[in-house]
């Protein structure tokens, strides 16, 4: 697999795992993983005691509330845990007998599933409220208990609950959330490539979000410390994001919005010109605010138009635009449309897997902004420094370390992400930018560059027999 990694990616993860996962009672073959419902809440302990697995090192959890783009798939999530595991074994060298896929079956809403004979898991409508959290605690506390020093990520769990989990128990151990850290992290490294492509610097920029959930507000977050970092103040960074969900535009006087959302509305009093009807649509935002960037997370297709394309060429010569959805069938445009639209001006990369596009005598690289080029290096570098926690810090050293190796940089039509078969190496500089920032962060004992290269490479797996 490691040698043909760029072939079989799209069997091992998106889009191939989706249906995996949608069909995962009927391909069922053998055990896979350890599956803890909700009815045995108060045998977590006794049950992790008993994992075949003695030394784990990190563990991907799911609820299966939120598969991909796909929904509530119940026990069926199990797929992203495993696919996700396999990953940090082919891209990042961590040892396959060091990690342990888990679903908490807290049941499922999928009616579908429930009334399906086949179906493996709880047959119950998902607990909620304290019920729910209590357990995931229950949970938590039994994995600190046996895995002290685990890397616990957090995987596919609905917007409702993924912010609430990562800041309540970011603090208490060594976890991340992939959905809200890492899709930030991947996208913001291919928007570092695409910036320094487009000739502006990132702090002129403004960008539109369609997509205000976990992933959107999770992106929107680290490019505002970015644009910080470049020596603008705080509200004039965040004065540059448009997010844009079912309801619209959001905006600083709607009732009911997440407290992560609420950082990032736009002023109703600014806005007031920009729509006649009910809500400000996405067109209306590229017609009045102008965005240069443009970031899909939607999961809802074609919702990146010609019209849109032509109107962020009247005032931006690249246009970079990311519909970022998965699986392919939930992709907010296809490459090879935006290319055609933009004359090969726009700057693109999508979430799924994409062929190159030839366009007038010239082949331009998709990039796939795939979590795959940041978890594994992230644990890998994580596992080789000893990191007690994982701090957003880490994140964007990750970032930028993986943007210093796009092709897009130094080649005309060249991808914003380096190609998946170099991902181990990728991994590997990765890994050694996150462990020198959980040093600094005060995460990691200090150790010199040579020694922590030396235990990154020692850290690292290599399937030889």
């Amino acid at each position: 697999i490691v040698a043909h990694l760029t072939e079989m990616m799209p069997i091992i993860y998106t889009p191939v795992v989706g249906e995996a996962c949608q069909r995962f009672s009927n391909i069922y073959r053998r055990p896979r993983g350890l599956f803890i419902a909700y009815p045995h809440k108060d045998r977590i302990a006794a049950m992790l005691e008993n994992t075949p697995v003695p030394d784990v090192k990190v563990i991907v959890v799911t609820d299966g509330e939120r598969i991909l783009g796909l929904g509530d798939q119940g026990v069926g999530g199990m797929g992203i845990p495993i696919g996700k595991l396999s990953l940090y074994t082919a891209c990042g060298g961590i040892n396959p007998a060091n990690t342990l896929p888990i679903t908490l079956d807290v049941g499922t809403n999928n009616e579908a599933l429930r009334n399906d004979p086949t179906y493996l898991g709880w047959r119950h409508e998902r607990i909620t409220g304290d019920e729910y959290y209590d357990f995931v605690e229950a949970f938590v506390k039994a994995v600190k208990k046996k895995f002290p020093k685990v890397l616990l990520q957090f995987e596919d769990f609905a917007q409702p609950h993924a912010n609430p989990l990562l800041q309540k128990y970011r603090d208490q151990l060594c976890t991340f959330n992939d959905d809200i850290q890492g899709t930030a992290s991947i996208a913001v490294s291919a928007i570092i490539a695409a910036v320094k492509a487009s000739g502006m610097p990132l702090s002129e920029h403004r960008v539109a979000v369609l997509g205000a959930g976990s992933a959107g507000c999770g992106i929107s977050e680290y490019l505002v410390q970015l644009m910080i970092d470049d020596g603008i103040s705080e509200d004039d960074a965040r004065s540059r994001f448009y997010m844009i969900d079912r309801q619209g535009l959001l905006l600083d006087n709607m009732e009911g919005l997440m407290p992560f959302q609420q950082k990032l509305t736009q002023p109703c009093d600014k806005t007031s010109s920009f729509s006649s009807g009910d809500k400000i649509e996405l067109i209306d935002v590229i017609e009045h605010a102008k965005p240069t960037i443009l970031i899909g997370v939607s999961g809802q297709p074609n919702q990146f138009t010609e019209a849109m394309v032509q109107k962020m060429l009247t005032y931006t010569k690249r246009p970079i635009i990311f519909p970022m959805s998965n699986p392919i069938s939930r992709c907010e445009a296809q490459p090879e449309d935006l290319l055609k639209w933009s004359n090969g001006q726009a700057l693109v990369a999508t979430g799924s897997p994409f062929p190159p596009v030839k366009l007038n005598g010239k082949t331009y690289e998709i990039a796939q902004s795939n979590n795959c080029y940041i978890f594994p290096g992230m644990g890998l570098g994580i596992l080789a420094c000893g990191a007690k926690r994982v701090s957003d810090a880490m994140f964007m050293q990750a970032a930028r370390a993986l943007a210093e190796t796009a092709p897009a940089l130094h080649t005309e039509g060249g991808a914003l992400l380096p190609p998946l078969s170099d991902v181990r190496d990728v991994s590997k500089k990765i890994a050694f930018a996150v462990a020198k920032q959980a040093m600094e962060d005060g995460f990691a004992s200090s150790i010199s560059d040579e020694k922590l290269q030396q235990l990154i490479d020692e850290t690292l797996w290599e399937p030889r027999y």
